[in-house]
């Protein structure tokens, strides 16, 4: 164990992770990043997965636990996006990954599995891994996790096993299509690039960025991860809210932030359902002129009133986005 690693409460080797707070400090305990600058991948580097990025990756959250109501989400979701992402939350837990890959297989949907070292050793990453392969689930989205909030199972531990690029390596060792996320607006910013750029060299096959508040930056991004040598197909977050609610959980996670002057636009408008989805095209139209940009992540709670309505909406978006595309 390195002491870097040994000084990082995730135990990561390959850091720093997506969660470093603007000001530098660690998203788990009081201080600085253990990490001053990316660590380059340095274990076996296997030639990238030639792969197609989806148009359309939409954002899937359903009751958990509630077989039907993952049915009844996916058909909604089906008819606007070209697969679904599955994420992985600290304080809401769901089925297994292979099982939700199962159930939505059968819906008709092309699931995207967020797979997260936070609470599975080696060998249960991969279980799931084969698991998943068995299926015919082709991609898993590899996450160091984010760390679990103090008043949320206290009982609990947070294994951290491995790493995100660790898990990459795992993946692509396996079969799997290993897509991995980044967050360019997270210190230290000018080094997220190429962290990206060392995910690719970990066996990384596509990329989907968090949401940044001004396409601009992920221009800026695009121009430097392309010249640092990112050559996977990279997908870009919209952020989809109508109210409030579903903003603010969006400008609550590590590292995302949104456009004040759009939010502000949205929420004051007379429709702001409306409102929300012509601002979420909006946002899709500006990051597929982007060079560098395959496909866009309809992401985000998008309503408060529920996740069927919130799935309507971001059906809506996507419907919309593949419309102008074809």
């Amino acid at each position: 164990m390195t002491s870097t690693e040994s000084a990082c409460p995730k135990r990561m080797e390959f850091g720093p992770c997506g969660g470093v707070r603007p000001d530098g400090q660690c998203e788990m305990r009081p201080g600085d990043c253990a990490f001053g600058d990316v660590v380059r991948w340095s274990g076996v580097q296997p030639a990238p997965r030639p792969v197609r990025a989806p148009l359309v990756l939409t954002d899937f959250s359903a009751t958990p636990f509630d077989r039907n109501d993952i049915a009844a989400t996916a058909a909604v979701l089906a008819s606007g996006c070209d697969a679904v992402l599955v994420g992985e939350h600290q304080n809401k837990p769901d089925f297994p990954p292979t099982l939700m890959g199962s159930l939505l297989l059968d819906a008709g949907v092309t699931p995207w599995i967020t797979l997260s070292c936070r609470d599975r050793n080696r060998v249960v990453l991969e279980q799931e891994l084969r698991g998943l392969h068995t299926l015919g689930v082709e991609t898993v989205l590899c996450v160091t996790g984010d760390g679990r909030g103090y008043d949320v199972r206290p009982d609990v531990t947070q294994t951290f096993d491995l790493d995100g690029p660790r898990l990459v390596a795992l993946a692509a060792s396996v079969g799997m299509i290993a897509a991995v996320p980044e967050t360019p607006t997270a210190p230290p910013v000018h080094a997220r690039p190429d962290r990206l750029v060392q995910k690719q060299r970990a066996g990384a096959s596509l990329a989907v960025l968090n949401h940044v508040p001004f396409p601009k930056m992920i221009d800026e991004f695009m121009v430097a991860a392309t010249s640092a040598g990112l050559s996977i197909p990279v997908i870009a977050a919209v952020a989809v809210f109508t109210d409030s609610v579903s903003a603010a959980v969006l400008q609550g996670l590590p590292g995302l932030e949104l456009d004040q002057a759009v939010t502000e636009q949205v929420l004051d408008a007379a429709d702001p359902v409306a409102a929300g989805i012509a601002a979420a095209v909006e946002e899709a139209r500006a990051l597929l002129c982007i060079e560098g940009v395959d496909g866009v992540n309809v992401s985000g709670l998008a309503s408060a009133s529920g996740g069927r309505v919130g799935a309507e909406i971001k059906a809506e978006v996507g419907r919309l986005i593949l419309e102008e595309v074809s």
